[in-house]
């Protein structure tokens, strides 16, 4: 493909282009920032499309791509981190629920909701409660990763109703 059919295919996508800038960026100045990026980034890298490849597609991913980078970038800038705090010693309210009878009533009750469990759904819940990721779980109980998933699922699910109760009270 030469450069002018090149440059007329990227002008009939216009529409297209911008529309899926307003689905990645639900705002019109900014899916027009993005439309723009892309089309320069589109005429920039134009060698680097290969004849044979759907020209949508690969422009309409140089977009998505575009504005991936540009959200980490943004989320890298706006990352603010004190200097004048003591990140060893935070100092952190302790409100774990114990200091009160009703405190460690609750978290008793708790503890005995869990306990009544299945134990497909009460190991991979303590072990998620513990602090295994899901991959992590799957991997120790020999178990599918959607399979871990729905089980801690259905466990939070359980214990919702189970202690539904125990909150109107």
């Amino acid at each position: 493909m030469n450069g002018l059919q090149f440059q007329k295919k990227l002008l009939s996508l216009q529409e297209n282009m911008m529309n899926f800038a307003l689905i990645l960026t639900a705002n019109k100045d900014d899916a027009q920032d993005l439309l723009q990026d892309t089309t320069l980034k589109a005429l920039n890298n134009q060698d680097k499309f290969v004849d044979n490849v759907n020209f949508k597609g690969w422009v309409l991913t140089v977009m998505r791509n575009i504005f991936i980078n540009n959200y980490h970038k943004l989320a890298r800038t706006q990352t603010v981190v004190d200097s004048e705090i003591d990140l060893y010693n935070l100092n952190i309210t302790q409100n774990s629920g114990f200091d009160s009878p009703e405190g460690s009533y609750q978290i008793q009750e708790i503890s005995n909701a869990i306990v009544k469990l299945n134990n497909d759904l009460k190991i991979p819940f303590s072990m998620f409660l513990s602090g295994y990721k899901y991959n992590e779980i799957a991997e120790k109980l020999n178990l599918p990763l959607g399979t871990v998933k729905s089980r801690i699922f259905f466990a939070r699910q359980e214990l919702q109703h189970e202690l539904r109760d125990f909150k109107n009270r």
